[in-house]
């Protein structure tokens, strides 16, 4: 019979419903089993798209005499990492105390019945291999410790929560902010960049997107140009690898290899959002045809495989098919010349690297770019045109092959975080690119946040089969709102800025610290933790704390709200005595900063409907991250008096920053040199006072 998961709306935990194991979902039913029954705690904490979560749950949680040590000395607990951050969060802390060193998943941890952790690792074997220890003998050991050694478990609780009590970050009397942390953050990532085959550090390795944001827009507005060598040299390397899907389009979560060359498979919606919106920025500044063919493969795969029908985007792609990592995405040279003519296999051999030495398990190619186009068309004394539509007929062979192939499992729940990180990708690509659809895509995805997972004035944080539950984090408002910020210089809706502003509210209301300053990661009335954390640095995904600042800060300058202003510049103020020690780990944070001491430019463009199209495609041609364009199209009721503006021809144009604007602009080109000037701050608006 199916265990208590079967209810539950996470991918990841229904499947483990079968599973032998007596499984609980985290709850107050599974707390109180442990209390009243004495037992310690099993706390299990995966995702659906976990190589090594699948591993695990083949060895021990499949087998029945594994479940059955499980079932009788511990209460089970199953937690979809994705669903449930917050409690990822305190236990990947709490191991890292414990263990003195980095978490992942599957993360294996057992607590006390009080939720305090004393013991734990992230895999093990079902036998002793690995230098890990056999599954069942460690079940049995815990299990003694837990009533063998009690006081020592008790004074160990201790230190821990001691630990989580001192690590969050406690308010300055008075703070001087300038622009040295933005500096040592582009010297610290010079220093650790691969000059060879891009990215920072060696393997493994990750696209670290919002580090490469903040080299971006330190380029720009710092005028440094190896900021941007950095980022177009590491975009290149991994569009060029194979951790983007030469096919199919989208990355992989990261590459094993320092070359960017055989990735964990799986496919997550929160790396290809910010890559997306990276890609896009990296094509508006170099023109590149490589970069624009990723925006667009990226682009396709979303809407082809990850949009619901109900429009919210899916979470991810699974790394395995048919117990196998990868095995959907690799080729044999035999297999691909039976689909191909010789004259496109011939291509596709020299370009996906088919006549080098196999790179992957098992006799196996992953295909990357090994010979650009111009080189094979060289070799063959052949057109360029020729060789690349030869090329595109093998990749529709190929593709098309592949999708009969078994299909790795689909993480089918909709998260509101991860929604928002796409929404903001797909929103400045079809806007920079000109592509309707993809602006749509974008739409459609807020529409159905925002009338399926907003209720009575609050976020759910995850929905599925019409479910949507658990209440949201601050990751969930602070992205979308920056989401909708990116939204609204797209296609401006009113509906769209009240939704920003309702996010913006609830999150001074239910998560500022409004006595230390920064956000805590869960609201004021969130389920008691052992541990409520204030998370500030960026890891795969942006720090809540740097997004929820840097939207705020951005909505206040809209709008002119000082409540805005003021909970940016608390949260800068509380977390900038960190960043002279490692402000690499700070990017999202640092671009608030350098905000803060460079205001955002506001362009209003006002006219009538449709009449600013050409203006807005002049001006997406340009790469300005500090500068906020809002076309407001025909009478709009309902407008803060900030936007209201008239327009006195077909299009007129104002330019604000910080409490100052320009007076009325009615010519494209001047519009375009004052946002040019102002963007580097070479230039200065001859103000008039608001």
């Amino acid at each position: 019979m199916p265990n208590r998961l079967a209810q539950e709306t996470s991918p990841y935990l229904q499947q483990h419903a079968d599973n032998p194991v007596d499984w609980f979902p985290w709850g107050e039913e599974a707390l109180m089993r442990a209390r009243e029954q004495n037992k310690p705690i099993l706390l299990s904490i995966g995702y659906s798209a976990c190589h090594w979560c699948h591993v695990m749950a083949h060895e021990s949680f499949e087998d029945a005499d594994v479940a059955a040590v499980m079932n009788q000395y511990f209460i089970n607990i199953k937690v979809d990492r994705e669903e449930r951050p917050d409690l990822d969060h305190i236990y990947q802390a709490a191991h890292n105390m414990l263990a003195q060193r980095n978490g992942g998943w599957p993360l294996t941890l057992f607590l006390m019945p009080d939720q305090v952790p004393f013991f734990g690792g992230t895999y093990f074997p079902k036998e002793a291999r690995y230098n890990l220890p056999g599954f069942v003998p460690l079940l049995e050991r815990v299990a003694d410790l837990y009533h063998t050694r009690r006081d020592d478990i008790a004074k160990q609780s201790a230190s821990l929560l001691q630990l989580f009590g001192t690590s969050l970050p406690s308010a300055e009397n008075q703070v001087s902010f300038n622009k040295t942390s933005l500096e040592e953050a582009f010297s610290g990532l010079q220093q650790s960049f691969d000059p060879i085959h891009g990215g920072f550090g060696g393997a493994p390795k990750f696209p670290l997107p919002t580090e490469m944001e903040f080299l971006l827009r330190y380029a720009t507005r710092g005028g440094n140009p190896d900021a941007h060598r950095m980022v177009l040299h590491t975009l290149r390397k991994m569009a060029d690898g194979g951790i983007y899907d030469q096919l199919g389009g989208g990355f992989c979560r990261y590459s094993v290899d320092e070359r960017w060359e055989i990735p964990h498979f799986e496919k997550m919606l929160y790396d290809n959002g910010p890559l997306l919106a990276l890609y896009t920025d990296a094509y508006v500044l170099s023109g590149e045809a490589s970069f624009k063919r990723v925006v667009q493969g990226i682009s396709d795969w979303v809407m082809r495989e990850m949009q619901s029908p109900q429009g919210g985007y899916y979470s991810s792609l699974d790394a395995d098919s048919e117990h196998e990592e990868g095995k959907f995405y690799v080729w044999t040279p035999e297999q691909a010349a039976s689909l191909l003519s010789v004259e496109e296999y011939a291509i596709v051999a020299a370009h996906y690297g088919l006549d080098h030495p196999p790179n992957f398990e098992n006799r196996h190619w992953n295909l990357i770019v090994a010979q650009p186009l111009t080189t094979i068309a060289e070799a063959r004394h052949l057109p360029l045109e020729q060789i690349a539509q030869q090329l595109t007929s093998a990749q529709k062979k190929l593709f098309a092959a592949r999708a009969n192939r078994v299909r790795p499992g689909r993480d089918e729940k909709i998260l509101v975080s991860w929604n928002a990180l796409m929404i903001k990708g797909m929103a400045r690509a079809g806007r920079r690119l000109g592509e309707s659809e993809w602006i749509l895509s974008a739409q459609r995805a807020v529409d159905f946040i925002h009338a399926t997972m907003w209720q009575n004035g609050r976020l759910f944080a995850t929905s599925k089969d019409g479910k949507a539950h658990l209440n949201a984090y601050l990751d969930d408002y602070a992205f979308m709102l920056d989401a909708l910020l990116e939204l609204l210089q797209t296609q401006f809706r009113l509906i769209d800025l009240e939704f920003a502003r309702a996010l913006a509210d609830v999150l001074l209301e239910q998560f500022e610290d409004q006595q230390a300053g920064g956000f805590f990661f869960t609201s004021h009335d969130h389920e008691k933790l052992i541990h409520r954390p204030k998370p500030e640095h960026d890891n795969a995904m942006p720090s809540g704390n740097g997004i929820a600042a840097l939207a705020l800060q951005r909505l206040g300058h809209i709008l002119g709200e000082k409540r805005y202003l003021e909970a940016a510049e608390r949260t800068l103020t509380l977390y900038y005595p960190f960043f002279a020690k490692q402000p690499m780990s700070f990017t999202s944070l640092l671009m608030t900063l350098q905000e803060y001491l460079m205001p955002p430019q506001i362009v209003i463009l006002r006219s009538t409907p449709e009449a600013s199209a050409a203006w807005r495609e002049q001006l997406f041609q340009h790469y300005w991250p500090g500068t906020l364009i809002l076309a407001l199209e025909g009478e709009l009721i309902g407008l803060p008096e900030t936007l209201t503006r008239p327009y006195t021809q077909d299009v007129s144009a104002w330019v604000c920053q910080g409490v100052q604007c320009l007076p009325v602009i009615e010519d494209c080109q001047k519009l375009i040199d004052v946002c040019k000037s102002g963007e580097t701050g070479s230039g200065s608006i001859n103000a008039q006072n608001t």
